[in-house]
């Protein structure tokens, strides 16, 4: 063969090998496209599957959810006639529903003493029957050697008495305690917490050297029972919080509601209406103290006067600082201590009208000046008989039972607030009388005594209804007149008056009875209102005034 023929015969191989080559590459490659698409056939059936089963579940949660609105809709639809039902059926009885959340009297006294006697303050203004919530205050400005504790337990007490708290059938109004303090009675309030009483802490409102006046300035602090300190009353106006405020010294008890009172300043119609008032001799709705002088159209405060602190002519009288009823206003706060900023240049008084007398740099003068000579018609004066009766003689003088000489009031003819039936008083106030912790008898028969036993007996039995709503023996164990004292009392004067003991609102250390209910207490707080928590009363005749 020559060497072109083997040359060609090479190339011809060559082409032949190339050409398989190519043939087993693209079978090689067609078997490797196949292989990865039967690789895939299996996960797009599983996406596939997958996506199916969604749509089954979701598409039965719809036709459960179908199911559910429909099923609810029957039983709304079922729910509704039996309800039209049971009203018809109470209709035909004439049987109210509300009925049944309505406590009897025996009910609501278990409740009272269960709940404890002095329980719960909390306010009810956000409740269904919207029960407006009074603000009491008291007002402590130092510590005396008085039976501070034991007056604000009582008087409390005597307030949970008369609120909607012992009986939603008797009552309409609740109540909330405060107990605003100046620094220096800051020990002897603190313990007050325990009581109930929301604690309030304040200056003077008006510092001495801020006072414009000279006279007042150089005098004030020297006037009355308690001085500047006396002005931290004032804070009661800014109880905002409440539509009404009571302001009240701690030897004060209360026996009756004072209803009327709150009815007529909450009363949205006219309070002239003959139908709120009454003379001085009725105890219907409100006893107003004098016939001829004109009724407010809003009225924003209630008041008695202490007559026997001035002159009978004198034209503008004192007001008895222990009982005020007042309406809760910042501008008429902010009004007070500007007037008192201003001060008295004179020994005149207030604007030269109000004073002197006992008090006036302070309450007892201030708050006339405000009622009486620059705000005239928005406050009402109150039987004192009534309202704060203090048991003092309206005439200078009496005798065997006797009264003589003039009228306190400057009039011809004054009631004798000494003979009125106990049922009559719905507050008391042991100014000329002495404080009940004295374990004084009274047992004397006379005219400035008779009352004072019969009032003193009062609060007595209070403190012992307290001490049994605690859980604890309602009788003392002291036995001096121990019917009259009931056991409180192991001898005449305070040495002899037993204490309430410590803790408050339970049963004391040791003993075997079981405790009710805890009283509740409020948390401390800002804004409240009155002074020593006692009388400022005048120094002739009268009782030493609680320093509280």
């Amino acid at each position: 063969m020559s060497l072109q023929g083997i040359l060609g015969r090479t190339e011809t191989i060559s082409k032949r090998k190339r050409k398989r080559k190519r043939q087993i590459n693209d079978l090689n490659d067609s078997k490797r496209s196949s292989s990865r698409i039967r690789s895939l056939i299996p996960i797009q059936y599983v996406i596939l599957g997958f996506a199916f089963s969604v749509a089954l579940y979701v598409n039965a949660i719809e036709e459960q959810q179908l199911a559910l609105q429909d099923l609810l809709i029957r039983n709304d639809s079922n729910t509704r006639q039996q309800s039209k039902k049971e009203v018809s059926d109470d209709d035909v009885s004439g049987t109210s529903m509300t009925e049944s959340t309505i406590l009897s009297d025996d009910d609501a006294s278990s409740t009272m003493t269960n709940a404890h006697a002095d329980g719960s303050n909390q306010s009810s203004d956000s409740s269904a029957n919207k029960t407006t919530t009074i603000g009491w205050v008291v007002t402590i400005t130092g510590c005396g050697h008085d039976a501070i504790m034991d007056g604000a337990a009582v008087l409390k007490h005597s307030i949970h008495l008369n609120s909607i708290q012992a009986g939603a059938n008797k009552f309409r109004y609740d109540y909330k305690m405060y107990a605003i303090y100046h620094p220096e009675g800051e020990a002897c309030a603190l313990p007050l917490k325990d009581l109930g009483y929301k604690l309030i802490r304040r200056e003077t409102p008006v510092a001495t050297q801020e006072i414009e006046g000279k006279f007042l300035r150089k005098k004030i602090e020297s006037n009355g029972c308690c001085g500047a300190k006396e002005l931290i009353k004032l804070e009661a106006y800014t109880l905002i919080d409440h539509q009404v405020v009571v302001l009240l010294d701690l030897d004060v008890i209360v026996l009756k509601p004072m209803d009327a009172l709150f009815d007529l300043m909450l009363d949205e119609a006219s309070p002239s209406s003959s139908d709120h008032l009454s003379n001085t001799n009725s105890t219907t709705n409100v006893p107003i103290m004098w016939q001829d002088k004109p009724i407010p159209d809003k009225v924003n405060a209630f008041f008695t006067r202490d007559y026997h602190l001035v002159a009978p002519e004198k034209p503008y009288k004192p007001v008895q600082g222990g009982f005020l009823v007042l309406r809760p206003d910042m501008a008429v706060y902010q009004e007070f201590l500007s007037i008192i900023k201003k001060g008295i240049q004179k020994p005149g008084g207030w604007g030269g009208l109000v004073g002197p007398f006992y008090g006036f740099m302070t309450i007892q003068g201030i708050i006339p000046y405000y009622y009486d000579v620059l705000h005239k018609n928005e406050a009402i004066e109150l039987n004192r008989c009534i309202y704060n009766q203090m048991m003092d003689n309206p005439r200078d003088n009496s005798a065997n039972d006797n009264p003589q000489d003039k009228c306190r009031t400057n009039q011809q003819e004054c009631e004798e607030c000494r003979t009125r039936p106990m049922g009559d008083i719905v507050s008391a106030h042991f100014t000329f009388c002495p404080k009940p912790w004295n374990c004084f008898p009274n047992d004397v028969d006379t005219i400035e005594l008779r009352l004072c036993r019969k009032l003193h007996h009062e609060w007595f039995r209070i403190r012992s209804d307290l001490e049994e709503s605690w859980g604890r023996d309602p009788i003392g164990t002291g036995t001096f007149q121990e019917e009259h004292f009931f056991g409180f009392c192991s001898d005449h004067g305070k040495t002899g008056y037993t204490s309430i003991a410590q803790p408050y609102g339970r049963l004391v250390p040791g003993s075997t009875s079981e405790s009710t209910d805890e009283e509740e207490t409020d948390e401390d707080e800002n804004r409240g209102e009155d002074s020593k928590g006692t009388s400022e009363d005048d120094e002739n005749g009268k009782d030493e005034p609680v320093e509280s």
